[in-house]
């Protein structure tokens, strides 16, 4: 069972350095945001090869398991995308408010200047 995790694991990180790879050639990621993501699904491959590396650090924190960690980490790591997503979408919100409220006040500047 272990082994069929590790192989879905090794995949699920090669398929996230092609895909980091396609969006750094369409220039969709910079060069930066390709490394981050490169040397994050690497990290990735290794652990899944190699869980062993991590048991000094499960034993310090008392975690049962290794694959414990893997679940605390990952939804850390969503936790912290979706607040990070969620406060771009806000900002991008406010922005388009103030762009369409300037908008709808020049409309009617025009409209008054017309009368």
């Amino acid at each position: 069972m272990i082994l069929g995790i590790q192989v879905i694991g090794v995949l699920f990180g090669i398929f996230m350095m092609y895909l980091s790879f396609l969006y750094k050639k369409r220039r969709e990621f910079t060069f930066n945001e390709w490394v981050f993501w490169s040397i994050l699904s690497l990290i990735f491959v290794v652990f899944s090869l190699f869980p062993g590396i991590l048991d000094p650090i499960v034993q310090s924190l008392s975690i049962a398991r290794t694959m414990d960690l893997f679940v605390l980490l990952g939804f850390m790591f969503l936790i912290g995308a979706v607040f990070y997503t969620y406060t771009v979408t806000r900002r991008n919100q406010k922005m388009l408010e103030e762009v369409v409220r300037k908008v709808a006040f020049e409309r009617v500047e025009n409209v008054k200047r017309k009368k």
